[in-house]
């Protein structure tokens, strides 16, 4: 039996890093779906919270369909609750710790596509 796992991601975007049972450890680097300048889209997860904390440089949390801007500060652990409409934002230096249920995906996230394309 291992008694020690190592993890790292350093590509572009989001990458399910590691798995145990029901939750799900993932790391975001900077990368066109975190890219202020091209977004489109919010989502939510109707099954999980999800939790993000900023592990070094710059990023936001963009939170309801109104659509409110929330500065990440390191280290800090930022819970966005279930059914909530969200995204994150990462500037090029930016990498990011998120949580999630293990099970997140397609079949129990809902999208908004803010500029008319659903």
């Amino acid at each position: 039996m291992k008694e020690l796992e190592i993890f790292e991601y350093e590509g572009a975007g989001y990458d399910r890093t590691m798995n145990f049972e029901t939750w799900r450890v993932a790391i975001a680097n900077f990368g066109e779906k975190f890219d202020r300048e091209i977004y489109d889209k919010l989502e939510r997860h109707l099954l999980t919270d999800e939790v993000f904390v900023l592990l070094s440089g710059s990023a936001s949390l963009i939170i309801g369909k109104d659509m409110k801007e929330y500065v990440l500060e390191p280290g800090k652990i930022y819970n966005v609750k279930k059914g909530v409409w969200h995204n994150v934002l990462l500037e090029k230096d930016a990498k990011v710790l998120i949580v999630e249920n293990h099970n997140t995906s397609l079949e129990n996230t809902e999208y908004y596509n803010f500029k008319g394309e659903n």
